[in-house]
């Protein structure tokens, strides 16, 4: 029996460790920012009938431009866009979750000799995909309280000359936010692509614009988003992006044939049906959040302002030991590996007062 290291494998990928958090049967799971409110009834009633009647002709390919599912994708974003802005059909793409679609993008405007800038602490995928398509990393640095401002991101722009620009909009796996006008700073900086990734932008106050709706005009905005946190979808592995539909045609390049089954979008399609229903335990979700805010000072810890669903924490003497105690009592938070700080998602209000009792015993 061979070890990796003993395979021919890529140069580049030699040393390397896969993405992954650890998987563990707890009563009370807040590691991967998950959503863990369970679907309504009569909508999971409704996806199920869905995922039937596609089912029947299983037996065939499925739609290659998953045209209703762009549809609905398009009809849902415009609930936060100016009517004179719509988008349509041909402004969205879909994969197997925005990991895919993050991957496709780099697929087709990245690869050999050329390079991506990003700004860790930042979505760990976001590096591993540069990785897995030959696309070079660079390392840009964050300002104060993990945000980065406008006069930041084009100072590095400038001296590094990305092909690619990888943003997180509100950041993972700091929870803080990213302007409006960085975004726009960073798109007049470069020629290049510009790709904010969006996915918790749900849960961010309702009064914050959305770099959607920097889209129009800008051809070189490419702005992701996934069915995963918000539509508690994880497991269904639906993300999407809005762009250019030119955008698209390049997309089209790379992506494998029938990429997404018949059964996803016929899931996907009848989630967006219930739109309302569904985004209703956002703000369940965005109460435990700011409890979370507002309980983790009293017990000592440092939090950091968030506009997603979880909570990054400081004041952690030894994030490990932390990390196992809490797991000894069931409880699964995440230690992403920055001194002092652990990572919680903010659950319902049973896992979440859980969670702060555990703590608070500890």
């Amino acid at each position: 029996m061979v070890n990796l290291s003993d395979l021919p494998i890529r140069d580049d990928l030699r040393g390397l460790t896969p993405y992954g958090a650890p998987q563990k049967a707890v009563r009370v799971a807040l590691n991967v920012n998950e959503n863990t409110h369970p679907i309504p009834a009569d909508v999971a009633v409704d996806i199920v009938e869905s995922l039937a009647a596609a089912i029947l002709s299983v037996n065939r390919y499925p739609d290659r431009e998953f045209t209703e599912l762009r549809q609905s994708l398009a009809a849902y974003l415009n609930f936060s866009v100016e009517p004179e802005k719509r988008l349509t059909a041909d402004d969205i793409w879909a994969a197997n979750g925005s990991n895919e679609v993050l991957q496709q993008i780099l697929q087709a405007f990245g690869g050999p000799g050329r390079s991506v800038l990003g700004f860790p602490p930042t979505y760990s995928m976001h590096s591993i995909i540069a990785s897995g398509t030959g696309t070079r990393w660079i390392s840009g640095e964050r300002d104060a309280g993990y945000e980065i401002s406008p006069e930041t991101v084009t100072r590095w722009i400038a001296e590094t000359r990305p092909d690619v620009v990888f943003l997180c909009s509100p950041n993972n796996p700091t929870g803080t936010p990213l302007s409006i006008e960085t975004i726009s700073a960073a798109y007049d900086a470069t020629d290049g692509i510009v790709v904010v990734d969006e996915a918790y932008a749900e849960f961010a106050p309702d009064d914050v614009r959305s770099a959607i709706t920097l889209l129009d005009g800008r051809e070189r905005l490419l702005v992701s988003r996934t069915m995963s946190k918000a539509f508690a979808f994880a497991g269904a592995r639906v993300g999407y992006l809005a762009a250019d539909p030119a955008i698209n045609d390049a997309l089209r390049l790379v992506r494998l044939p029938y990429h997404l089954s018949a059964l996803t979008q016929a899931a996907a399609v009848a989630a967006l049906r219930h739109a309302p229903e569904m985004l209703a335990m956002v703000d369940n979700i965005r109460s435990q959040r700011d409890r979370l805010l507002e309980e983790l000072p009293k017990l000592g810890y440092t939090p950091l302002p968030s506009w997603s669903n979880f909570v990054l924490f400081g004041g952690v003497d030894d994030p490990h030991a932390t990390f196992e105690a809490l797991l000894e009592q069931e409880i699964l938070v995440r230690d992403i590996g920055i001194p002092g700080h652990l990572r919680v998602t903010a659950g319902t209000e049973a896992e979440t007062t859980a969670f702060l009792d555990a703590l608070a015993s500890l």
